[in-house]
């Protein structure tokens, strides 16, 4: 712990253009904000923003992979989405694991990571490739024009909906239940959709989780071969998860696992299209690129933008020389910023299929808190690239993204697409 004075923080750089608290920045085109974390990344420490209590940005690679490989330091039990979640909601929902930090956050990884049994993983590799080569089927069969409802969105909402054990009948009620929970996470709205809209989603995350829970207790009684069976049933240190602990990881996988694929695919297809030089490097030679692109795709669109942790004790980052954080001070990590520092990436505005090494943090910059999905988002990418690619080389996006102005999230609403 450091005990000397405390310091001034470093005050954000005068142009509106770096006001991270402000919702009108998230409104601006992606070059814009590239550009204002490029000024921010040029700082001599992380400038502070949003008054009392406010927050230090972390926008560098090194200081977001600092704190995340420091979760003694760099909390996540006080909240990691902003706003934070509030305490009442926390004790009627349960904990997701991304705001817990050992030992609690531990035991609930060990559960989880013993569930997913070689088996699992393989069946459900065989089931990524059915439901990419079914939509492309349908694709190809009645032409849709929008690619995130009739692709980006499907293929990680089937996968995960069949390695749980979801039934075919409530599916499209849970789908609706994550539309309503998560449609407003970091979007500015009115004052009377703020007061609304919480509400709303809170009600539909209480259906989604009660449907998730009395399967649960179905599954405790006769298990099967699926996820939620495996998680209900693992014993790991006498310990399993509970009904309101399964429908707060169901919440999870929707959100992280449905939302972040969803936009991925849906970047990944227009950035595709907007390089055609990239595009006949891929297109020749897709078993040789396929991987590079992936990760590319995921550094370049950066899915989650953001998460933010509490200092537990006063920090020096980077070193003894470092700016000073206190204990109790909150820092937002930005992970599109990082994925463009210049100190790591070479030319990191250029979108290179062949880029080598890649140590972009789209699942996060490491530590106890990386990305449990990042090998299934990876797979389901590669994998319905493959069967598009493969079977209709023409695919390609029209027209610019509809985005969804957000400071959490790199949300595309819509994308027309043809082939």
């Amino acid at each position: 712990m450091d005990t000397t004075a405390p310091e001034a923080a470093v005050p954000a750089p005068a142009t509106d253009l770096a006001d991270l608290a402000d919702p009108a920045f998230w409104r601006l085109p992606d070059r814009a904000r590239a550009a204002a974390f490029a000024e921010l990344r040029r700082l001599p420490a992380p400038a502070r923003f949003g008054g009392a209590p406010g927050f230090h940005a972390l926008v560098r690679h090194a200081d977001v992979v600092e704190a995340s490989r420091n979760p003694d330091v760099f909390l996540s039990g006080p909240g990691v989405t902003t706003p934070e979640p509030a305490r009442w909601v926390r004790l009627l929902f349960g904990d997701s694991m991304v705001n817990l930090d050992d030992p609690r956050h531990a035991q609930l990884r060990r559960i989880v990571s013993r569930a997913f049994t070689p088996r699992l993983i393989s069946r459900v590799e065989d089931d990524i490739r059915l439901v990419a080569t079914e939509l492309v089927d349908r694709v190809e069969r009645e032409r849709p024009a929008d690619f995130v409802n009739a692709v980006a969105a499907e293929l990680p909402f089937r996968v995960i909906c069949n390695m749980m054990g979801i039934p075919e009948e409530p599916r499209r009620a849970i789908l609706d239940q994550v539309d309503h929970a998560s449609e407003h996470t970091g979007v500015q709205r009115p004052l009377r959709q703020r007061i609304r809209m919480p509400g709303r989603g809170l009600r539909a995350l209480a259906r989604m989780q009660g449907m998730v829970a009395d399967l649960g207790r179905e599954r405790r009684r006769r298990p099967t071969d699926d996820l939620i069976s495996a998680l209900v049933t693992a014993d790991v240190d006498g310990r399993r998860l509970t009904g309101r602990e399964l429908g707060a990881f169901f919440s999870l996988l929707l959100v992280a696992g449905v939302e972040t694929t969803r936009n991925a695919l849906a970047h990944g297809l227009h950035l595709i299209t907007a390089h055609p030089e990239q595009r006949a490097l891929l297109l020749g030679d897709l078993g040789g690129h396929l991987g590079g692109a992936v990760d590319e795709i995921v550094r370049h669109s950066t899915p989650i933008i953001q998460f933010r942790r509490t200092l537990a004790v006063d920090h020096r980052l980077g070193g003894p020389d470092g700016p000073l954080l206190r204990a109790g001070e909150k820092v937002v990590l930005y992970y599109g910023s990082a994925n463009r520092d210049e100190t790591v990436f070479t030319d990191p505005e250029a979108f290179d299929i062949t880029r080598s090494p890649n140590p972009h943090l789209g699942f996060g910059g490491g530590g106890p808190h990386y990305c449990l999905g990042a090998h299934l988002a990876r797979q389901e990418m590669k994998v319905l690239y493959r069967e598009l690619f493969t079977r209709l080389p023409g695919a390609r996006s029209v027209g610019e993204p509809e985005f969804v102005p957000s400071s959490f999230d790199h949300r595309i609403r819509a994308l027309r697409f043809t082939f």
